[in-house]
């Protein structure tokens, strides 16, 4: 018997999710590190746990039983289909599960299981629509560094790029430039030891610096409106006659709805719902099929 609901949003950030009884009736929310599949499954799971641990904790409860819970899951990598199964073959035992992309829980959470299209600019990037005959359509999320624009590891790896040309003389130094140099270490040599380091997750722990200078500096402005464009692109290629809602969703959607087109601003709406109540959504959902099998992996 299923008591409790849990919905997870999971990317290279972070873990939010959302538990709930099995009525809906939501009861708490907790947050952990990154489980983003492409930071390994063990990792994965271990930050969902955490995140759960936390949820239960802030309801004031103790842990359920997991053969007592259904749990949706959106998670990044999830395209990847190896990581998906090997993700689902470590379930540590909950009653039902399903798996699928953060963008598919972005999507549901953002216009309440109806139409519209959703660009998630986080520290990676992806769009979904959901049209009006129920069918799904998507662009961008291809990773990174070859994809993913306009995201918070695009945005990033940009930036170091300034920061070498200015250590170098190739650019003017700047404010925007010495945060930039100071997040990565400080030096030369440390930037070089950063960068054999790094991955997007810091690549994307720097686009809240260029997003605090990009009123007063042209660099960083320039990054934002290239990110713009970017998703203007997204949502184009998705809604080409420009007829369905958009919300830009993920921790950098609200920061680029200033640099976007007029016309596309003007279609913008608040997300509402976060892809941990989209993830509530997907297991209800899947709790309510009358063919549904015990577990179900969705990718």
């Amino acid at each position: 018997m299923i008591d409790y609901l849990i919905g997870v949003d999971g990317g290279g950030s972070g873990t939010r999710v959302r538990l709930a009884r099995a009525d809906g009736t939501e009861l708490s929310q907790g947050r952990a590190g990154p489980s983003g599949l492409a930071l390994g499954i063990a990792a994965a799971w271990a930050a969902v746990d955490a995140a759960v641990n936390a949820a239960w904790a802030g309801a004031g409860l103790s842990a359920a039983p997991r053969a007592s819970i259904a749990i949706g899951l959106g998670l990044a990598g999830v395209h990847h289909k190896g990581w998906a199964a090997d993700f689902i073959a470590a379930d540590p035992g909950y009653g039902a599960i399903v798996l699928d992309t953060d963008a598919s829980t972005t999507l549901l959470g953002a216009h309440g299981g109806a139409a519209g299209v959703i660009v998630a600019i986080g520290t990676g990037s992806v769009a979904q629509a959901l049209l009006a005959d129920g069918s799904v359509r998507e662009a961008g999320g291809w990773g990174f560094p070859a994809g993913d624009e306009a995201s918070g590891g695009w945005m990033g790896l940009r930036a170091v790029s300034l920061a070498e040309r200015v250590l170098d003389g190739r650019a003017a130094p700047s404010a925007f430039a010495q945060q930039l140099i100071d997040a990565c270490g400080g030096s030369r040599d440390a930037i070089f030891r950063w960068l054999g380091q790094a991955t997007q997750t810091s690549y994307a722990s720097l686009a809240p610096i260029v997003v605090a200078h990009a009123a007063s500096d042209s660099a960083a402005r320039a990054i934002l409106d290239a990110a713009a464009a970017e998703v203007a692109a997204l949502a184009h290629a998705l809604d080409p006659a420009g007829v369905l809602p958009l919300a830009l969703c993920g921790g950098l959607g609200a920061s680029l709805r200033a640099y976007l087109p007029p016309p596309l601003a003007a279609r913008c709406q608040a997300p509402r719902g976060d892809a941990a109540s989209g993830a509530l959504r997907l297991i209800a959902a899947h709790l309510d099929s009358p063919e549904r099998p015990p577990i179900k992996a969705s990718a």
